[in-house]
C-alpha cells in the first residue's frame, strides 16, 4: 500500500486552526476524524514533523503535541527511527458477525441491500416472448462459456452506441458483475499482489480481494468525490498489480468521476503498467444528469488494453436473472472463458434470453425504472428531513442510495437497534477497506416503494431517539448487495 502521506497533503485535509485554542487539540481531533471517515488510511507513515509544521504554517512544538494526542487516543503509533503511522483505537476492531440471510419469515424492511425488483408482468411478458427461443436450445448441449453469441453480441452493440467501438469477440457473458470481478482477480493477481481500491467500496469486491489473499491500497472517495492527486501518487508508490474503481454513481457515496479526471486516473494506470478494472454497474441509474460514456472511452488510442468494464443487469433491471459481462482484449477474454470453465462450465440459457429480451426493451423500461427511483429518492430525502433533521447527505445524481452522515460513530449500534424496530441495516463499516471507519455512515438504499421508505424511517427514528453509544464495529456480513 501507499506506505506514506505527505505534508501538504495532510494540510490540505485539514481545517483552518487560526484562532482556536488549543490549536493542537483541534488538529489532533481533525485528523483522528479523517481517519475514522476513511479519508486517511490505516497503517500509513504521517509527516515528519517539521515538514508538518512548515505546511501548517505553525511550530513543530505544536505538532509534537499533535502527534502525542493521536497516539494517547490509539489513532497513532510511533516506531523507533520509522516515523508516526495511523491506526485505530482499541475497542474499534471488528468483533461478531451479522446475518444478513433472512429467514422466509422474518418481515423486517431490508435496507442492506440496494437492488431493485423486476415488475411481474414485465417478467411474466419476457419468459412468453422466449419460451420459443428456449425450445431452439433444447436440442443442443446448452454449454456457452463465453455466453450466448447473441447476447454477447447485444451487450458489444450497447457498448458501441454508448461510445466505445466493441466487438462480440471483446465480451464474456458472466453470472453477475461479482462473478467477473472474481475471474478477472483469479487471472491476473496472485496472493500478496497490491490492488488500489476506493475507501468505502462494495463489500463484496473488497470480500473478493480478502479472500484472494490481496493487498489493497485504498484511496479515499469523500462527500465531493475523488482526490486525483492521491490516486496517481498511489499508483506511482504502490505500483499496483490491478486498480478496482466504481466510478459511475459509486456505491456507496452515489458520486459521478468528471470526464478530466476519468483520463488522469487511466493514464497514471497506464503509466504504472496496472490492469483497471471500472464497475459500471450502477453507469445505466442517472438521474439527474447524462448517463455517462463507458470510462474506457476516456483512454487515448491503443491505451484501453489494460482496461478491463464489468456490468451486470442487477441495478438496472433484477438480481435474480444472475447475468453480467466484462469487455476485455480478445485474448484475455479467452483466458477468462478458459478459467471460468473451471467452475461453472457456462451460464444458464434462459436467464440469458431473457436478458437479451429485456435488453431489447432496455430504453422503455430504464425509463420507467428511473421515474420510479427518482420519486423514491424525493421520498426518502423527505423523509429523513421531517424525523431525523440532524442527519446529513449529498443527493447523489444517480445511483441506489444515499450516504448519510449521522454525525457521530453509532452506525453500528443503531443497526442493531435498528432491526429490534423492524428495519435491517448495515452500518457504513462494512463498505471500509479497513475495520472500524466509517462509522459515522449509513447507506440507504431507495428501492423500495416510498411508503415503506418512509415507514423505514420512522423506524429508524425510533430507534435512534432511545440514545445510543459507540461500540465496536460488527464484522463484516457475508454479503451486501
Amino acid at each position: 500500500m501507499v506506505d506514506a502521506l505527505g505534508s501538504r497533503q495532510l494540510a490540505a485535509l485539514l481545517p483552518d486552526s487560526a484562532g482556536r485554542r488549543p490549536a493542537y487539540r483541534h488538529l489532533a481531533q481533525a485528523i483522528s476524524e479523517l481517519i475514522l471517515d476513511g479519508r486517511i488510511a490505516l497503517h500509513v507513515r504521517l509527516p515528519a514533523e517539521r515538514d508538518l509544521a512548515g505546511a501548517l504554517n505553525t511550530s513543530r512544538t505544536t505538532v509534537t503535541a499533535v502527534y502525542d494526542l493521536l497516539r494517547e487516543g490509539g489513532y497513532a503509533h510511533s516506531r523507533q527511527g520509522a516515523g508516526t503511522w495511523t491506526a485505530l483505537p482499541e475497542g474499534r476492531a471488528t468483533s461478531g458477525v451479522r446475518r444478513l440471510l433472512a429467514a422466509p419469515e422474518d418481515s423486517a424492511i431490508d435496507l442492506a441491500r440496494a437492488a431493485p425488483a423486476l415488475p411481474r408482468d414485465t417478467l411474466a411478458a419476457a419468459l412468453t416472448r422466449v419460451a420459443p427461443h428456449l425450445a431452439d436450445h433444447a436440442d443442443t448441449p446448452g454449454y456457452h462459456p463465453y455466453g450466448l453469441p447473441e447476447l454477447r453480441a447485444a451487450v458489444a452493440e450497447r457498448f458501441t452506441r454508448r461510445g466505445l467501438p466493441t466487438l462480440p469477440e471483446q465480451i464474456l457473458v458472466t453470472a453477475g458483475a461479482q462473478h467477473a470481478l472474481t475471474l478477472v482477480l483469479g487471472l491476473l493477481c496472485r496472493p500478496g499482489d497490491r490492488v488500489l481500491t476506493e475507501n468505502p467500496s462494495y463489500p463484496n469486491a473488497l470480500e473478493a480481494m480478502r479472500r484472494a489473499r490481496l493487498r489493497t491500497v485504498p484511496v479515499p472517495v469523500t462527500d465531493t468525490g475523488w482526490d486525483t492527486e492521491i490516486i496517481e501518487s498511489a499508483f506511482r508508490q504502490a505500483v499496483p498489480q490491478l486498480a478496482y474503481l466504481v466510478p459511475d454513481f459509486h456505491n456507496p457515496t452515489g458520486c459521478l468521476m468528471p470526464e478530466e479526471e476519468r483520463g488522469r486516473v487511466l493514464r497514471a494506470a497506464q503509466r504504472s503498467g496496472a490492469w483497471l478494472v471500472a464497475d459500471e454497474t450502477l453507469a445505466g441509474l442517472a438521474l439527474d444528469v447524462p448517463a455517462p460514456a463507458p470510462f474506457a472511452s476516456h483512454a487515448g488510442p491503443g491505451a484501453t488494453g489494460q482496461v478491463i468494464t464489468i456490468g451486470s443487469m442487477s441495478k438496472t433491471h433484477w438480481a435474480g436473472l444472475r447475468v453480467g459481462w466484462l469487455r476485455a482484449p480478445a485474448r484475455l477474454v479467452t483466458e477468462l472463458a478458459g478459467q471460468r470453465v473451471a467452475t461453472d462450465m457456462g451460464g444458464s440459457v434462459l436467464d440469458q434470453l431473457l436478458a437479451l429480451d429485456l435488453l431489447d426493451r432496455a430504453d422503455e423500461l430504464l425509463a420507467n425504472r428511473l421515474e420510479q427511483l427518482g420519486g423514491r429518492r424525493a421520498a426518502l430525502a423527505a423523509a429523513l428531513t421531517e424525523h431525523l433533521p440532524r442527519w446529513s447527505w449529498q443527493l447523489p445524481p444517480g445511483g441506489l442510495s444515499l450516504w448519510v452522515d449521522l454525525g457521530e460513530p453509532i452506525a453500528s449500534a443503531l443497526a442493531e437497534r435498528a432491526l429490534e424496530h423492524g428495519v435491517r441495516i448495515e452500518s457504513g463499516a462494512c463498505f471500509a477497506t479497513d475495520p472500524g471507519v466509517f462509522e459515522q455512515r449509513l447507506r440507504i438504499p431507495y428501492t423500495l416503494p416510498g411508503d415503506t421508505l418512509r415507514e423505514a424511517v420512522c423506524r429508524l427514528a425510533a430507534a435512534y431517539a432511545g440514545g445510543l453509544r459507540p461500540v465496536a464495529a460488527a464484522r463484516r456480513p457475508h454479503w451486501v448487495a
